[in-house]
């Protein structure tokens, strides 16, 4: 038996078809119980016109000779056998796919006979038999049922024979080739938060590497299946890792812009700069007044600083004889507040800053940035770890996520395996004959 397509909704089988009917027209006596017969002798005698409902493309195998057995005894009891490749439709339902349970029927029945010409029973107990030791790929076959029943026609009623086919996946292959890398993707994807909030590319470029990564799974493991109108559970958990990963992301953005302000460089507004000339600043009386209106400007623009830079690396300069280590200070000032980022802690309360932050106030953001920038020094000396923190997004988002993913696997996972329909009889198939 195999194989089953899911994208087709049929599945194939080889098997011997075997009937047994009743002409005493053709009994005999003699020393033999039985005549096989040549089935040249098929087109002198009445044989049923046998065929499947549900059947697609089924024939009978040729080779080397056509595979049919006829065999008649003293009653006149005829044994027709052959062998058959069967392909026929199995209507699936792939809500829980691939924790599906599928029943495949075979119908079968007389295409002109109505049922006051002919009967259809199976013959015993073990009309349907397989070969021991029989494996399906994709599927453990539980049990394989058969009735007799009527069916209603145009024409009347007529007598068929039914047998299904029940399978439950496995689902080994599946786990292997897209739950675990799907939930070890999500898992990476989680790393941005120990990644630090300056580091914008990174983290943006890991977001976006897990969520194509999902998409590329996505797109795979929906090859093999019909475009179905309702959702899967595999669809279901693909859509549960895609939420994740784009909430990271969406993380991200939250953390950027409700935390991260400016640069770290000393804010100075257009309106408050006044144009020191070099000579002024040349014209200080003590290194220390050199240094203090240096760190008050270090963070103008390149074009402003300029005017102050070359006054401190020129050798002929008085002040660097009087102080030799000024400009060594200086530039380590200038280079760590290129470094300085920004969590800042404020008396204002937080629902107001949030107020602020979606309302898009200048004021408040300027606010920030000042003290984004100035808090450094500040916050050494009072023990305070303003610049350079940890987002607090981002340390809730640490819990937050794997918890939440955690819970709602285990509930996927219970709902899926512990919850399955018991195989009923379809009638679907016999409906199409109407």
């Amino acid at each position: 038996m195999g194989p089953i397509s899911e994208l087709d909704m049929e599945y194939s089988m080889d098997c011997y078809f075997r009937q047994y009917w009743r002409d005493q027209r053709l009994s005999f006596r003699g020393p033999i119980k039985s005549l096989s017969l040549s089935i040249k002798m098929l087109e002198r005698i009445w044989r049923p016109d046998t065929f499947f409902y549900n059947g697609k493309n089924s024939y009978v195998h040729t080779i080397t000779v056509p595979n049919k057995l006829l065999r008649i005894s003293q009653d006149g009891d005829i044994l027709y056998s052959m062998r058959l490749t069967i392909k026929a439709k199995c209507p699936m339902k792939l809500q829980t796919f691939p924790m599906d349970r599928q029943s495949c029927p075979l119908i079968m029945g007389s295409y002109a006979y109505s049922s006051r010409d002919i009967l259809y029973q199976w013959s015993d107990e073990g009309s349907v038999t397989f070969v021991p030791g029989m494996t399906l790929s994709q599927f453990d076959l539980i049990a394989f049922p058969y009735r007799n029943l009527t069916v209603k026609r145009r024409e009347g009623d007529f007598s068929v024979l039914q047998v299904s086919f029940n399978l439950q996946r496995h689902t080994g292959y599946f786990l292997i080739q897209v739950y675990v890398p799907c939930i070890l993707i999500v898992v990476l994807s989680w790393v941005s938060f120990w990644i630090h909030r300056e580091a914008t590319s990174d983290r943006v470029g890991l977001g976006i590497t897990t969520v194509l990564t999902l998409s590329t799974i996505s797109l795979d493991s929906r090859t093999d299946l019909p475009k179905v109108k309702y959702a899967t559970a595999l669809d279901w958990f693909l859509l549960m890792n895609f939420f994740y990963c784009i909430a990271t992301l969406l993380e991200f953005a939250a953390v950027h812009y409700f935390t991260k302000v400016g640069s770290g460089e000393i804010p100075v507004d257009e309106e408050d700069w006044e144009d020191y000339e070099c000579e002024e600043i040349i014209g200080g009386d003590t290194a220390e007044d050199l240094e203090r209106i240096v760190l008050t400007h270090a963070s103008s623009t390149r074009r402003r600083s300029s005017l102050i830079c070359p006054i401190l690396n020129d050798p002929t300069s008085p002040y660097t004889s009087r102080r030799p280590s000024l400009g060594f200070s200086v530039s380590y000032f200038m280079g760590s507040t290129m470094e300085k980022t920004t969590q800042t802690e404020f008396k204002i309360p937080r629902w107001k800053q949030f107020l602020y932050c979606l309302k898009g106030d200048e004021n408040f953001r300027k606010q920030r940035q000042k003290q984004a920038a100035y808090c450094g020094s500040e916050s050494s000396s009072n023990g305070m770890q303003h610049v350079n923190s940890v987002s607090l997004i981002d340390r809730t988002a640490r819990i937050l996520f794997p918890v939440s993913f955690a819970v709602l696997n285990f509930c996927y996972w219970l709902i899926y395996f512990m919850y399955h329909d018991d195989f009923e009889w379809e009638n679907a198939p016999l409906n199409t004959l109407n």
